[in-house]
């Protein structure tokens, strides 16, 4: 919980200093980036899943 918690506040302290000195945040648009992650995670749930039926 305190790696949430610790990834929570590096990201909103890059926010605020981002936004501070007028840059673009270093993020994609929300829903791109959301499912990003989201595909990211399927991908790696699949491979596991992949590996535990075929090779085991």
């Amino acid at each position: 919980m305190s790696d949430v918690i610790l990834a929570l506040f590096a990201g909103a302290l890059v926010g605020f200093l981002f936004s501070a000195i007028k840059l673009p945040l270093p993020a994609p648009p929300v829903i791109t980036g959301i499912m990003g992650i989201v595909g990211i995670y399927l991908g790696g749930q699949a491979y596991h899943a992949i590996v535990a039926r075929f090779f085991s």
